[in-house]
């Protein structure tokens, strides 16, 4: 007979929203959710920042639309959150400050807002003890200086000013001084036992790096990629690591984090593309949505389809500025 795979147990879902782009995102982050994985058992919550000193503008949810769409159709629970340490001057770091007001002791996965939910989310067989990290990633930090110190150096003096072992971390089939060879995620999703704990360990190691950073970042950039920085280090002290095969519907079948809507177009999956027509067809998601004016266009008037049409999805550029620069010059790049 051959082995059913184990459901993970019940756990919660965080997305941030906060006015602008973001709060439209998590109105279709939820409707996606809802759409393809009836079967979530856990809790829905989009978590906003509350005005105060770290913002110039209040950051809450704009749309009275997109709170009733939330609230009322689709069962998220909308939670307040301070912003202490990052806000305006740092966004990511809501994904950081957020996790604090989490339920105590339950286990948790965040996502970036503008993920597209495509399959039963709750189906993997997700080990909550082990924490880990999309693994849709670029080498984009560190940027070794011409005469070093290189990455194994960089990495371990992270490792070393948090009492973390180093060694363990290394993928040792990747070559000494290539950037996958250490431990390094896209901190699109991520997911642990328990969001406080994980919340204050990646607040406490992001102030330190940022404060007050080992010398051998001393010729890094920390903007925009603290969060990216910290999050490794904050997985492996709760002895997690890189995601397992059986993880892979993540960035895969089952979730799709796009970024930027006209790269979803231009170079996404058929099934995500059709998700993501068959999420926003409903008269109630379709209205709220049509709100923002990238999705009107793109996706209520058809000017996606048309940036799709501009590629080849088995023959796309190999950087991603070619695929912006084309969508630019047709007038079809819109976040």
């Amino acid at each position: 007979m051959a082995a059913t795979r184990k459901k993970s147990k019940p756990f919660n879902i965080v997305v941030v929203g906060q006015d602008g782009r973001l709060q439209y995102e998590a109105a279709l982050f939820a409707a996606s959710l809802r759409h393809f994985d009836r079967g979530f058992k856990g809790r829905l919550i989009v978590a906003e920042p509350q005005p105060g000193p770290r913002w110039s503008n209040d950051p809450r949810m704009g749309s009275a639309a997109v709170r009733r769409l939330l609230e009322e159709e689709l069962g998220a629970e909308i939670m307040p959150f301070e912003s202490r340490h990052f806000g305006e001057a740092y966004p990511y770091g809501n994904k950081i400050e957020a996790l604090r007001e989490l339920p105590e002791g339950e286990p948790f996965i965040f996502f970036d807002s503008d993920t597209l939910i495509t399959g039963a989310l709750s189906a993997l067989p997700f080990d909550f003890s082990r924490p880990a990290a999309s693994m849709k990633r670029e080498g984009t930090w560190p940027e070794v200086p011409l005469y070093g110190p290189g990455y194994a150096a960089i990495w371990k003096s992270l490792y070393d000013k948090f009492g973390l072992e180093f060694e363990s971390t290394l993928d040792t089939s990747q070559p000494d001084e290539y950037w996958q060879r250490y431990l390094y995620f896209n901190a699109g999703w991520f997911f642990g036992p328990c969001g406080p704990s994980f919340g204050a360990r990646f607040e406490e190691y992001a102030l330190a790096i940022r404060d007050d950073a080992p010398d051998e970042l001393a010729c890094q950039e920390l903007d925009p990629w603290l969060d990216q920085v910290v999050l490794p280090l904050v997985i492996h002290s709760f002895g997690g690591g890189r995601p397992g095969p059986e993880l892979d519907g993540l960035d895969g079948d089952v979730t799709c984090h796009w970024r930027v809507l006209s790269l979803l177009y231009a170079r996404e999956s058929d099934h995500a593309v059709e998700a993501l027509a068959e999420v926003a067809a409903p008269n109630k998601i379709k209205k709220v949505l049509k709100e923002y004016e990238p999705f009107k266009r793109l996706v209520f008037q058809n000017k996606g389809d048309k940036a799709r049409a501009l590629f080849d999805r088995e023959n796309l550029p190999r950087k991603e500025q070619a695929i912006r620069n084309r969508l630019k010059r047709e007038n079809l790049w819109m976040r």
